[in-house]
C-alpha cells in the first residue's frame, strides 16, 4: 500500500537475483492480481478480521485458486470460520512462538469433497477420559487440528488468552448496565470452557 515497503521488496528481489520470476506490486489486498492468474495465495502478518475482509473483497480472484496460506497475528477464529463457511478444507494448522510472540498459520485447500471433510473435522467430540465436549464453536476458536495435537506454544497462548478474558470480565463487571451482566456471564462461561479443554488435553504434549 506504501512506496517504502514496495521499494524495499524490489531491492530484496533484485539482490536475490529473482527479478525475472517475482513480480512486486503495490495495491490493496487481492486487487493486484487478475482472476485465474495464481493458484495459491498467502496472506500473513495481520489480524484475522483484516484477512477475512481481504478474502471477502477479493472473492472474484479466488476462482481457480487451489491453496490459501493464512497467518493471522490475532483472531484466528475469524479466519477458520471464513474458511469453513466458504467451503475450503482446513488441511493443516500450526502454532509457534518467537521473540515473545505467538503465531498461528493455516493452510486451506479447494477440494470437491470439502463439505464431507469439514463435517468430520468439526464434529463435536468428547475429550478422552472426560465429559468435556469439544464443540464446533470451541474448535473454530482454538483450532480443530491444534486441539488434536497441542504443543507447548498452544498451551501458552490459551493461558494468556484466559488472563485477557479475565481482565475484560472484571472491566465489564464494574458496569451497572444489565447488558454488562449478560456479557460478564458469557465471558465467564467461555473462560470455563477453555479451562476445561486445556485440563483434558494430553499433558505430555506440553
Amino acid at each position: 500500500m506504501n512506496d517504502g515497503p514496495l521499494e524495499a521488496a524490489r531491492r530484496q528481489v533484485a539482490e536475490a537475483g529473482e527479478a525475472g520470476r517475482i513480480s512486486v506490486r503495490k495495491g490493496d489486498g487481492l486487487a493486484v492480481i487478475a482472476p485465474g492468474e495464481v493458484d495459491a495465495i498467502t496472506i500473513a502478518g495481520m489480524g484475522g478480521a483484516l484477512i477475512v475482509s481481504i478474502l471477502d473483497e477479493g472473492q472474484a480472484k479466488l476462482a481457480g485458486v487451489q491453496r490459501l496460506v493464512l497467518q493471522p497475528n490475532v483472531g484466528g477464529g475469524f479466519v477458520r470460520r471464513w474458511v469453513l463457511e466458504h467451503d475450503w478444507d482446513l488441511a493443516e494448522e500450526a502454532i509457534l512462538g518467537g521473540d515473545g510472540k505467538i503465531y498461528e498459520a493455516m493452510m486451506a485447500e479447494a477440494r470437491p469433497d470439502v463439505r464431507e471433510r469439514n463435517a468430520e473435522l468439526y464434529r463435536e467430540r468428547t475429550l478422552p477420559g472426560s465429559q468435556v465436549c469439544l464443540t464446533r464453536e470451541l474448535q473454530l476458536l482454538m483450532g480443530p487440528r491444534l486441539t488434536t495435537a497441542p504443543n507447548e506454544v498452544f498451551f501458552a497462548k490459551w493461558e494468556s488468552e484466559l488472563r485477557k478474558l479475565e481482565g475484560i470480565r472484571r472491566s465489564v463487571a464494574s458496569s451497572t448496565l444489565e447488558a454488562s451482566r449478560q456479557k460478564e456471564a458469557e465471558l465467564a462461561r467461555l473462560s470455563e470452557q477453555i479451562e476445561e479443554v486445556l485440563a483434558c488435553l494430553p499433558k505430555d504434549k506440553r
